[in-house]
């Protein structure tokens, strides 16, 4: 079967227009025919995934193709189960790959912040954030490495038995920390002083939580930026597999690989480096206003048509829409509850996207300035997710103030958003998406998560006060939510 790029058919289009002119009406059925045939020949292709970059067809970036072309997967919300579906089309097992693993790409990100349960038939029926909308960088690609020996719960690059705690095999007295090559004592590429020798720390899996624990151990603030280049310079690596939570109080309580049992794959000369600051913001979500706004309500889907085009309900909903000519008058049952938000930090709490990349929304009749700022989840007793994660995109907003301080942001009439020091942006338990599609969850006992910058988009000083994690009991006609917890997302 002929397989053609779009713009070689739109052309061919173009061609038999003007020839067909001076043709027959017969003459021009025949080659219309033609050039449908044409465009037909891709839609077989339409969902296909192929992975690339690998050491073999079982590994490499994800790649989907729709609309004619082939596009890349973005790595935010990539996980172990959105891996499963991938690889269940090989008939594999799998494990999830992140930043671009198998290289960046170069082509358009045509999936971003995809959400699977992992008994999916195609990636296309999990929820992520619309063809094409995405805001992620070339080297933010996702991936997968297939195998049927590989379990989805240890995670690729470093089985959770190979970490260990620092102070558990060397004296920490011996070990120290700098920070090299910056323009100032506040960055630079981070180096550890081991067994007599600086060494860099590989950058594969270098997020704004390890970074943090490098700006705490130095004394120099909060991690602002957490980097994977060689722009400060280089160094031989000495260490790898770090990860921490977050909240250490030095490098040197998080995990990682043996020293001189380094493995890091990605660009050769790259290295993790920081940039550190005092100012940050700190957004406090309010567990005591989910709890006490918690509630169901049925609502009839003509109601929702607006919720709907934004992704706000189950994936059954979108099923009921196709299939049942009459889906206007069925009922979806939601949980709805009110999020606040107080920034208790010492800095304004803005987007990381620039105005100019704001999404008009024509039902809400405003921009939303983060498409994902925060995500509603229902696990089961065993932490698997039974009503899918709600995924919002948000208008950030100083809605109410501490006392002595005035609101600044304001998403009326195109204008600036964000959430100022000692402002709460406060989204109602009656706006619109402030729910979870409950419908298809039984009556019983639950965890019902609420994570605010779930990806830590936007850096802050602490992360663990970011989601508050409850218990949920569902019965025919309530919801009662009690005894949460504050976690990192």
């Amino acid at each position: 079967m002929i397989v053609m790029n779009v713009k070689v058919v739109i052309i061919l289009m173009s061609l038999a227009l003007i020839l067909c002119k001076d043709l027959s009406e017969n003459e021009r059925a025949t080659r219309a025919a033609f050039v449908q045939r044409l465009l037909n020949s891709n839609k077989y292709l339409e969902g296909r995934i192929k992975l690339v970059g690998g050491s073999n067809k079982y590994e490499g970036n994800v790649y989907i193709y729709h609309a004619g072309r082939w596009g890349a997967v973005c790595d935010d919300s990539w996980d172990a189960a959105a891996a499963t579906v991938v690889c269940g089309i090989f008939n594999k097992s799998g494990a999830a790959t992140h930043g671009g693993q198998f290289g960046e790409t170069e082509e358009k990100f045509w999936m971003d912040d995809t959400v699977c349960e992992g008994d999916e038939k195609s990636l296309t029926e999990c929820v992520f954030s619309g063809w094409g909308s995405s805001d992620c960088e070339s080297n933010e690609v996702a991936g997968v490495i297939c195998d049927d020996k590989i379990k989805n719960s240890i995670p690729i690059k470093i089985e959770e038995e190979e970490k260990i705690k620092i102070h558990e095999v060397v004296d920490v007295r011996t070990v120290s920390l700098r920070l090299v090559g910056g323009r100032s004592s506040r960055e630079g590429r981070v180096e550890i002083y081991y067994n007599g020798v600086w060494g860099s720390i590989c950058p594969d899996g270098w997020t704004i939580f390890e970074a943090a624990a490098v700006c705490r151990h130095l004394a120099l603030g909060f991690a602002e930026q957490a980097l994977q280049t060689d722009y400060f310079g280089n160094s031989a690596i000495i260490l790898s597999g770090v990860a921490c939570e977050g909240n250490e109080s030095n490098l040197f309580m998080c995990k990682h690989r043996n020293f001189g049992q380094t493995y890091c794959p990605g660009d050769i000369g790259h290295v993790a480096a920081v940039v550190c600051t005092q100012y940050l913001a700190d957004l406090h979500l309010d567990s005591l206003a989910i709890v006490r706004s918690a509630h169901l309500q049925d609502v009839p889907m003509f109601q929702l048509q607006c919720a709907m085009e934004e992704n706000c309900l189950s994936k059954s909903a979108y099923e009921i829409q196709k299939k049942n000519p009459n889906w206007q008058f069925e009922t979806r049952r939601l949980l709805r509850f009110t999020a606040a938000s107080l920034n208790i930090g010492n800095a304004e709490f803005r987007p990381y996207l620039p105005k100019h990349l704001w999404q008009w929304h024509l039902c809400h009749m405003h921009y939303h300035s983060m498409e994902v700022f925060a995500t509603f989840d229902i696990l089961d007793m065993t932490g698997r997710r039974v009503a899918e994660g709600h995924k919002a995109s948000f208008c950030l907003e100083d809605n109410t103030c501490l006392p002595g301080v005035e609101k600044k942001y304001s998403c009326r009439n195109y204008g600036d958003q964000g959430v100022s020091i000692n402002c709460s942006d406060i989204y109602l338990y009656n706006i619109d998406c402030q729910w979870v599609d409950v419908t298809d969850v039984a009556p019983g006992d639950y965890t019902f998560k609420v994570a605010v910058n779930p990806h830590a988009r936007v850096a802050e000083q602490n992360y663990h006060n970011n989601a508050a994690v409850c218990s949920l009991r569902l019965s025919d006609t309530n919801a009662y939510v009690y005894s949460c917890n504050m976690e990192k997302p």
